[in-house]
């Protein structure tokens, strides 16, 4: 399973008009597929009493509602900041994020304790060549729908759509173990090996549901952007002649937003109105590489304030620390 991780760089080369449509169109997609998935593996279990088929119906139908959660959510991501919201609504990815980990770590519970019940009192599995046709026509559907999703994640940086493909992802393993369980168990009359595969998927199931937790966490907790980033917006910064130094910078991100504010050290005996043409220009080179980026830049007289270490510049020679 990929990690929902964000992509080590935060730079962008779409517009935010082309995201939006891009974000919209996938969440479109994954509400249809899911429901074309709830429907045939609904009439599959119902056909076969498999535990394993029940687990990736149980996965495909809080799928389904994950991914109708993310449609809501990444409308009001991309609505625009108002007086209420000057940040923006960004974050409300991240919190469909936590909800679509509580759905899935509620299926791979519900999932575990039915195959632990399974296992004590064992049952044929019934049907099985019809099981297997279900998911194979549902692994096509899962896969095109994946191939899309990561397409626009890796242009938009959307943690939504993220969170979304990794279910999806999840989906095509799962699968795959359904599969393997409905040959074991009804072709080869090997009745408990249907309650441990579920069991495992459930694993991986909760698996899932804890990677989103994480990125969702993080971007909550404004969670600093990768070292290399910040390191890179250093070099931007510093890269102009009159700069000194740069200190107290701080990222975080918020959907597709980014946030960076900085102090910037410049010779204290310039006019302002210089210092401020510096300090614009050296915005202007970020946002070349951080098109998403919202920039607020302090501007400070050189040597004028003593520098907490925590605070100095990070060196490119120093260990990645581990929020990196």
């Amino acid at each position: 399973m990929k990690s929902t991780e964000a992509p080590a760089s935060y730079r962008r080369h779409v517009t935010p008009e082309r995201a939006a449509t891009l974000m919209k169109r996938a969440t479109y997609a994954s509400v249809a597929v899911a429901l074309v998935l709830i429907s045939m593996k609904a009439w599959a279990v119902w056909a076969t009493g498999s535990m394993a088929l029940l687990a990736t119906f149980l996965d495909s139908l809080l799928d389904g509602a994950a991914s109708l959660v993310n449609l809501i959510a990444v409308r009001v991501a991309l609505t625009p900041a108002d007086r209420q919201h000057r940040f923006g609504h960004g974050k409300a990815e991240a919190l469909a994020g936590l909800g679509q980990a509580a759905l899935i770590g509620a299926s791979a519970l519900f999932l575990a304790v039915e195959s632990i019940g399974r296992l004590l009192d064992p049952a044929p599995v019934t049907e099985s060549a019809l099981g297997i046709a279900i998911i194979v026509v549902s692994l096509g559907f899962t896969l095109a729908l994946v191939t899309y999703q990561r397409y626009v994640q890796r242009l938009t940086g959307s943690l939504a759509i993220a969170a979304d493909s990794l279910h999806y992802a999840s989906d095509v393993v799962l699968n795959l173990g359904v599969i393997a369980a409905l040959i074991i168990a009804g072709l080869f009359n090997v009745p408990w090996a249907d309650p441990v595969i579920a069991l495992a998927l459930a694993v991986w199931i909760g698996r899932a549901a804890w990677e989103i937790v994480s990125r969702s966490t993080s971007e909550l907790m404004d969670k600093e952007l990768p070292h290399e980033d910040r390191l890179r917006i250093e070099e931007i910064a510093l890269s102009h002649p009159q700069v000194h130094t740069i200190h107290d910078l701080r990222t975080r991100t918020a959907g597709r937003t980014v946030f960076i504010q900085f102090h910037l050290e410049i010779p204290g005996d310039m006019p302002l109105r210089q210092a401020h043409d510096i300090a614009d220009t050296v915005e202007l080179a970020i946002a070349t590489e951080f098109p998403d980026a919202e920039i607020l830049i302090h501007q400070d007289p050189a040597g004028h304030e003593d520098v907490p270490e925590a605070m100095q510049p990070e060196s490119p020679m120093a260990p990645t620390p581990a929020n990196a």
